[in-house]
């Protein structure tokens, strides 16, 4: 086990938790705050991937960025987890800075599946530590 165990856990349980909170943003009609919360939940997921390692970020480009570097580039991911993690990080930034432009929710929706990929994803990563 690792050093931060305890954080790992709390970070998968927080994205298990964003992901049925976009699920029921989607229901309310609530795409922006969806997408936000489905990019959390990836977002949850790779910090607590790299808090497995030992690596503590907390800025989102450094995760992103780590991500790419220790698991995709490695290929613990595979690349389309990687794209749809910036994808995510992308679509959030339109929920949640975009003034005029929204997303849609098709994008909300599918921001759901590819944020639950992810976390599935992570989840051996991080058993294999």
């Amino acid at each position: 086990m690792t050093f931060h165990a305890d954080e790992v856990a709390a970070n998968l349980e927080r994205a298990e938790q964003s992901i049925r909170a976009a699920r029921d943003q989607v229901a309310d009609g609530y795409y922006d705050f969806a997408a936000s919360r489905a990019y959390y939940a990836a977002f949850y997921a790779a910090t607590a991937a790299l808090l497995s390692e030992n690596v503590n970020m907390t800025k989102h480009s450094g995760v992103i960025a780590s991500v790419h570097q220790r698991f995709v580039k490695t290929k613990k991911l595979n690349e389309e987890h990687g794209k749809n993690l910036n994808w995510l990080f992308e679509l959030r930034s339109i929920g949640d800075y975009g003034a005029t432009a929204h997303v849609s929710q098709s994008d909300a929706e599918r921001a759901i599946q590819v944020a639950e990929s992810f976390l599935n994803a992570i989840k051996p990563v991080i058993k294999r530590q």
